[in-house]
């Protein structure tokens, strides 16, 4: 008994630590890190070292459990602005965008499978919902920096669609176990009617427990090693909870999330970074068992059908339920293509592929061993060319800030107030000359290993570490003074256009110099209100607006979304190809990418330019950096 223990702990932490092992080699190649954990998963099971395991009701209470984490820490790392920017496109696409991919999944299952019409809509519940770990790793494992309403799009679809493809995927096997065979219209109002009390169970208990975690954890003094794991074991019972009374318990774990992260909750950042490693735990743990769960020995007779299948899910189904879904929104024909690509699966298809399984379905383990492959394919194809079609749709943008050297430390006691420690970067603003904000005081300095106070150190130079003691409010002001300059890319020199425009000038000035056709109403603007106007009242950093010969670049905006820099191109050039031309295009980047990360050079980061208003073409220009427009 002592020595099967012994095996079982090794077995379990060399599966763990190969999975930890293997996210080098994805950061490194670019590689889809949980396609590479159900690698792992598949080749230590049945048909590979021999580990056998078929429980799948073991792995589907595993895998909930990692997923209720996943979701909380999701939910918990969303800021509230997030929400704002994209809030509605997204949650019509993880709503209405999961019964479309769903729906047009099925017909195709029903045609290239013998599964009845419900088990085929079934298994398109199942392969509905998107990844969001799958998408995130990639965006920061490619260094894919996107506009800011595109990323809050993908993250808020990924965290909230699991909910209702959880919920559409357990009705429907019980309704195939229980052999009902309603008509289709009453079947329909018992679905509306179910996912109403479900969601909204579940949006209550998540709400009210956010709340509850917070209030407890700041009236509570608790050590502060037990906290982190107080708020996750909190954090379990909320998904408990709303589950056991017919709610959603993954909505009210990830809105639990959200409430928590968005409020002066004491020690948010220990509990930030706790709660990280316990999501990369579980998403471990999740891939790894639902990779042992697989037979790929029955695979075989079924892999055509199955592959066919994951290239309509990513090529047709996907593509039609997201143009649906964001036609009443200022979506570009870029960003949408590019939403549509960033719908890869990943371990909740999976999971939800256990439950007919678990509900005795006949064919149940075929549906499970169809969704895996569909979820193979999807990391697959998407996953590795999600960085190429970025760059090739134009997509990606130049990072706004360079280094930042910067520590957060614990307070105890103080919930409003951080002590910030950060070293001075030659090149940022306070060497250059900035002045610190009165509020921003340093209490200390540290220079060649001496401390010193204010105003001893005198003029800060390069290399001092500084503490401040500062409100929770205002950190990212202060980090804006000790972060250097991006450095720009030779290949990304012109995205911000020939010249520097000041947004204050008249937007007047424009017409008469380069005569782009502007209105009376137009000419009456500032420069930075012409931009807004076009851009349907609100900019975003690198935001570009084409005007007849010029195309005016959103360079920077204050945190009130004053746009406060504009540059200037000339002689706009034609937007890149959209899909699909792009796949032959996308495999000979990405090779070249591959090839290049070998011999140790970075990969290309050709960005381009995007718009909230049709296709506007990439940036023109020598330098985007001083030049000023002589005549504006």
């Amino acid at each position: 008994m002592e020595q099967a223990i012994y095996l079982a702990t090794l077995i379990g932490t060399a599966l763990v630590l190969a999975a930890a092992f293997s996210s080098l080699i994805a950061f490194r190649f670019g590689a889809p890190l949980l396609l590479l954990f159900l690698g792992i998963g598949l080749a230590s099971g049945a048909d590979g070292l021999g580990i056998q395991f078929d429980n799948a009701n073991v792995a589907y209470f595993a895998g909930s459990l990692a997923l209720a984490v996943i979701l909380f820490d999701s939910g918990f790392g969303t800021p509230i602005n997030v929400l704002r920017q994209a809030a509605l496109p997204a949650v019509m696409l993880a709503t209405v965008g999961v019964v479309l991919t769903a729906g047009l999944f099925g017909v195709a299952a029903h045609a290239l499978t013998d599964f009845t019409w419900l088990e085929s809509f079934l298994l398109g519940t199942a392969v509905a919902s998107t990844d969001a770990a799958a998408v995130f790793f990639l965006l920061r494992a490619g260094n894919i920096h996107l506009r800011d309403r595109v990323r809050s799009m993908l993250e808020i679809e990924s965290g909230t669609n699991d909910p209702i493809a959880i919920f559409l995927t357990i009705t429907l096997v019980e309704i195939i176990a229980m052999g009902l065979h309603s008509d289709a219209e009453a079947l329909f109002f018992d679905l509306v009617l179910g996912f109403i009390a479900n969601m909204g169970t579940g949006a209550i208990i998540g709400l009210l427990g956010g709340y509850v975690i917070v209030r407890l954890v700041e009236k509570l003094n608790l050590d502060h090693g037990l906290l982190p794991i107080f708020v996750l074991t909190l954090s379990l019972l909320v998904f408990a909870a709303a589950g056991s009374i017919g709610g959603s318990g993954f909505l009210a774990v990830y809105l639990a999330g959200l409430v928590a992260g968005n409020s002066e909750i004491r020690s948010k950042s220990t509990l930030k970074r706790f709660q990280d490693g316990m999501s990369w735990l579980a998403q471990i743990i999740m891939f790894l068992v639902l990779g042992l769960f697989a037979t790929p020995s029955q695979f075989l007779p079924i892999l055509l059908a199955s592959v066919a299948l994951g290239l309509f899910l990513i090529l047709v189904a996907r593509p039609i339920a997201v143009w649906l879904c964001l036609m009443p929104f200022r979506f570009s024909r870029r960003e949408t293509a590019f939403i549509s690509w960033v719908g890869l699966r990943g371990a909740v298809s999976i999971l939800l592929a256990i439950t007919p399984l678990l509900g005795g379905l006949e064919n149940g383990r075929a549906i499970f061993n169809i969704a895996f492959i569909v979820v193979l394919v999807s990391l697959v194809v998407q996953g590795w060319t999600i960085g190429p079609l970025a760059r090739r749709l134009g997509l990606i943008v130049p990072p706004r800030l360079g280094p930042l050297e910067k520590v957060e430390l614990e307070l105890p006691g103080s919930v409003r107030h951080e002590l910030l420690s950060y070293r001075v970067i030659p090149g940022s603003p306070v060497l250059r000359g900035e002045r610190l904000p009165v509020w921003a005081r340093p209490s200390l300095v540290v220079r060649d290993g001496r401390s010193m106070k204010f105003p001893e150190f005198g003029r800060l130079v390069a290399g001092d570490r500084v503490y401040i003691f500062v409100s929770n409010r205002y950190p990212a002001l202060l980090d804006r003074l000790f972060t250097s300059r991006a450095d720009v890319d030779p290949e990304d020199a012109e995205f911000f256009g020939a010249f520097a425009v000041d947004p204050q000038r008249p937007a007047a000035q424009l017409e008469e110099a380069y005569a782009p056709g502007l209105t009376e109403a137009e000419m009456k603007m500032t420069v930075g209100e012409l931009l807004l106007t076009r851009l349907g009242g609100r900019a975003e950093y690198a935001d570009r607006v084409t005007l007849g010969p010029i195309e005016l670049i959103v360079r920077d905006i204050d945190d009130d979304g004053k746009i406060t820099g504009v540059g200037l191109s000339f002689e706009p050039t034609p937007p890149p190809p959209l899909v699909p031309p792009f796949l032959a295009a996308l495999v000979r980047d990405h090779f070249a990418n591959f090839v290049g990360r070998l011999r140790g050079k970075p990969a290309s980061k050709r960005a381009g330019g995007e718009a909230q208003h049709g296709d506007p073409p990439e940036g023109d220009g020598k330098s985007a950096e001083n030049s000023t427009l002589p005549v504006v």
